[in-house]
């Protein structure tokens, strides 16, 4: 038989990983902010805050692994066009990244995403490409990469296995870590969203390789299909519709997402999302994102839980991004009430909670 040889110079892989790593090493780990609950609780909450990432947001570490991932895998090399499916967080970083490697990146969106998200990728080399049905967003992706023999990165399918979940300090690692010295260092809960469902997946996986008794809570906003397929099993479930809390929430249950790993998922209200966005930055003395209200509402729910229990222990959620992305929407009363969104009753829960300790949601 005849000798195939498909082996080319790996020089520009080589120095496209140690660019990667570099960055990674220039990196500090992000902190793990403790939030201010009564001291006779005897329960602590922290916030992994994703924030100080050099592109802002938890997505930063999606990115970094889904560009590992794809140039050891050899569809990304020298030259290579990467485009994505992506009008917000995952965008800006899988651009910061592309620059970072001297490579084009193409962010296909909807044409209704807001120019301050369209300035955000484009202060990173990215550029941005318009489409009119947000349906279509993963044909035109695909369809586009072909046309210009690039790489689809499709975050949405290979989150949740671009991630070394077993460790090499992916985000469930540090926050263990970083929980060692605490006076509960096992949580009783991490909580998080899903968008994607890789952070999901990679927490709940690795909760049960380290036997730690660590439950995990999903939680899902409105019009999200994650929360349906997972109370009905089916990876086909679907809404059709987008969701208002930036960054999690999909209308369809996407591949990286895996129930299995998920010990309860709790449906959180876009009105409690942001009211609690608006209350933990009121809390910090810094704006937190929509998706970090979310996280929060969760949190909360499940400490009021803890205490009518009579249980002391420890709770660890996520900070996503910062709140100054969100300006003109979540933090902006004009544009809450046209969406037609009344504060009022879960920021009522909210003080309640904060109060007495209760849950009325």
């Amino acid at each position: 038989m005849g000798v195939v040889d498909h082996s080319a110079p790996r020089d520009w892989v080589d120095n496209a990983v140690r660019l990667i790593d570099a960055d990674s090493q220039r990196s500090a780990d992000t902190h793990l902010l403790r939030y201010p609950l009564p001291v006779e609780w005897n329960i602590q909450l922290y916030l992994k805050d994703e924030s100080t990432h050099i592109t802002g947001s938890l997505k930063h570490r999606l990115a970094r692994s889904l560009f590992l991932y794809a140039i050891c895998n050899g569809w990304v090399t020298e030259g290579t066009t990467v485009i994505e499916a992506s009008s917000g967080s995952t965008a800006v970083s899988e651009a910061y990244f592309a620059k970072l490697l001297g490579l084009d990146f193409v962010a296909v969106m909807p044409r209704s995403t807001s120019p301050a998200k369209i300035a955000l990728i484009e202060a990173q080399g990215g550029s941005c490409h318009f489409i009119d049905r947000p349906s279509e967003i993963y044909a035109e992706a695909s369809r586009l990469a072909s046309q210009c023999n690039g790489h689809y990165m499709d975050q949405f399918t290979h989150a949740e296995r671009a991630t070394d979940w077993r460790g090499n300090n992916n985000i469930a690692e540090s926050i263990f870590q970083q929980m060692t010295l605490e006076q509960h260092p096992i949580p009783d809960w991490v909580v998080v969203g899903a968008g994607t469902g890789g952070t999901s997946a990679t927490i709940g996986r690795y909760i049960r390789y380290r036997r730690h008794a660590t439950r995990l809570l999903v939680v899902d906003p409105e019009n999200s299909a994650f929360i349906g397929g997972y109370e009905t099993g089916s990876a086909a479930y679907e809404t059709g519709m987008p969701s208002r809390i930036e960054g999690i929430g999909r209308p369809r249950v996407e591949p990286s997402f895996v129930g299995q790993v998920v010990d309860r998922m709790v449906a959180v209200p876009d009105a409690g999302s942001i009211a609690a966005a608006r209350h933990v930055s009121e809390v910090l003395g810094r704006r937190v994102g929509g998706s970090t209200g979310t996280n929060v509402w969760g949190a909360f729910g499940v400490i009021a839980e803890m205490l009518a229990a009579g249980r002391t222990g420890s709770v660890v959620t996520l900070l996503c991004d910062g709140g100054e992305r969100y300006a003109g929407t979540y933090f902006n009363d004009e544009w809450v009430r046209g969406e037609g969104i009344d504060l009022a009753a879960p920021t009522e829960v909210l003080e309640s909670f904060a109060a007495t300790g209760r849950w009325s949601a």
